[in-house]
């Protein structure tokens, strides 16, 4: 019998939940696409070699641990820097078909202001739908560390957003 990696489950896997776990890098990485696709391919290359003993449990689990705590790793080594913009964009137009968009890219940029726990437990918690132990378990941190993270969180997002005067993004 062969390595299960080469007999499909990790290509299985990988084509069935990329797309996924890209979306779920990006929102980790507060939408900077080239920082998620790094973070992605280290993940992957992580379950790649965990692949035989966590084929047949929870490889989307292992996957998104590894996601959340790269992710904070990265942010603490480094400075990433602002994205300037020569200009500010028009605000949509009422009924513009890009005003979901407007919204969904607001949310990311308001998500890229929170620090990196912060956005964690909050895309795991309320993007992802994980349990609040799950939550914990994927950022290897006590329950009541991981409420108190995705609390902060969501009401710092509530600030950011409500606020017109402050730029997001």
């Amino acid at each position: 019998m062969g390595d299960s990696r080469t007999d499909g489950g990790f290509d299985e896997f990988m084509a069935a939940r990329w797309s996924a776990l890209f979306h779920l890098a990006r929102l980790l990485t507060g939408g900077d696409r080239h920082r998620a696709e790094d973070l992605l391919q280290e993940a992957l290359v992580k379950l790649w070699f965990a692949w035989p003993r966590v084929a047949d449990q929870a490889p989307e689990a292992y996957v998104r641990k590894v996601l959340a705590r790269a992710a904070a790793r990265s942010a603490r080594r480094r400075w990433w820097g602002e994205r300037p913009v020569e200009q500010v964009p028009e605000p949509p137009a009422a009924g513009d078909v890009s005003v979901a968009v407007a919204e969904r890219s607001r949310l990311e940029a308001a998500l890229s202001l929170l620090p990196p726990a912060q956005r964690a437990a909050v895309v795991l918690r309320y993007y992802q739908d994980l349990p609040e132990a799950q939550v914990a378990e994927a950022l290897g941190c006590p329950l009541g560390t991981a409420r108190s993270h995705a609390t902060r969180g969501v009401a710092r997002l509530r600030r950011i957003l409500s606020d017109a005067n402050e730029p997001v993004g």
